[in-house]
């Protein structure tokens, strides 16, 4: 490893970074806190940047790079862990590397609200961890599958791309396999799993019809799977995952998932006042009403639902935000930023500090 890639990753730790950005033509960058800073003490050339990224690969990395103009894989240096990205732009090599501690946090230490905490006692389902990439899905997953691990006698399975979070086991089996070196692909890797006796699955990522199918399938055989998706709340996850399968299939696609879902979680961090990051959430329980909603083809009434049912624990992004704004945690303007429902958001806050008076 390049001594000064050594020194960029050294400084990513040191400094709480969640990612480092090498692109040749500027500054190396790390995001503390969700902002990009410079980093100073680094020439601003192409060669040395080549050198970096470079020197972080195998010999057959390298040609896989070469071969597909880009790359994904996890690098372990002793002290944390990083999930790689080399690609090309504008002919010029670039990498983003995703820092991943080596300790996964617990699930008060993430503030994750005791309906997600619960999750660990599901016994078979179905469980969507969503919101935009570098908002805390990945680390709430394993968070979740870490609990699991420490409290339950259970075969976790997970299939990933690459392999993120580490998971030791203690009291259950875990077997953490990576495309392209354990498996070559989610869809084989779900296949297969079923013949590892498995209790728990996560997948990475659903990506395309084939992962999905074979996710809802495996859940509705009695195992808890977990998988993340990149959408914006509950409603447009079930509309995500409808409308990858053809118009023939949607119907009979619409009563599995209504069947075999058990939760759908939105992610989203927030800067608080303080500076650091906190969680807001969207999380959709699959009642009755959400099961029905989903059968007759209504995903718009989904909101609705999750609005009227607080109390089962059931809450929008915009109840989370507010509640965060009133704790005097977040900043409204902040807050307001991520909202999907302004009038809701304003409404929420009204109640909020009525209640209060």
């Amino acid at each position: 490893m390049h001594t000064k890639i050594k020194e960029l990753l050294d400084l990513a730790i040191n400094n709480k970074a969640s990612d480092v950005h090498i692109v040749s033509g500027i500054l190396p960058k790390l995001r503390v806190n969700g902002e990009l800073i410079d980093v100073g003490n680094f020439e601003n050339n192409k060669e040395l940047m080549d050198e970096m990224i470079l020197s972080i690969l195998e010999a057959n990395q390298i040609d896989v790079l070469k071969k597909d103009k880009e790359l994904d894989y996890s690098l372990d240096v002793g002290i944390a862990r990083f999930r790689v990205n080399v690609y090309y732009q504008q002919g010029n090599l670039g990498c983003a590397m995703r820092v991943i501690p080596l300790i996964i946090p617990n699930m008060d230490e993430l503030n994750l609200p005791e309906v997600i905490q619960s999750l660990v006692n599901l016994r078979q389902g179905f469980v969507l961890i969503t919101g935009p990439t570098s908002h805390g899905k990945s680390t709430t997953v394993a968070s979740i599958l870490n609990e699991i691990n420490l409290k339950k006698a259970v075969h976790i399975v997970t299939v990933e791309d690459p392999i993120e979070y580490l998971i030791k086991p203690v009291k259950s089996i875990v077997s953490q396999r990576e495309l392209g070196t354990d498996t070559i692909s989610f869809v084989n890797g779900l296949r297969s799993c079923l013949r590892q006796d498995p209790n728990v699955l996560f997948v990475g990522e659903m990506r395309d019809l084939e992962t999905i199918s074979s996710a809802m399938t495996i859940a509705e055989t009695g195992h808890l799977v977990f998988s993340t998706l990149h959408t914006n709340s509950a409603s447009q996850t079930v509309d995500r995952i409808i409308d990858i399968f053809p118009e023939g299939a949607k119907n009979q696609v619409r009563s599995q998932l209504a069947s075999v879902l058990s939760v759908v979680i939105s992610e989203r961090l927030v800067r608080s006042n303080s500076g650091e990051l906190l969680p807001a959430f969207e999380i959709m329980i699959n009642n009755s009403a959400i099961k029905n909603a989903i059968r007759d083809n209504k995903t718009y009434v989904i909101d609705n639902v999750i609005q009227t049912s607080v109390e089962m624990g059931m809450m929008t992004l915009e109840m989370s935000l507010a509640k965060l704004v009133k704790n005097g945690q977040v900043n409204e303007d902040t807050a307001e930023s991520y909202v999907m429902r302004p009038a809701d958001f304003k409404g929420y806050l009204r109640d909020i500090s009525q209640v209060k008076r």
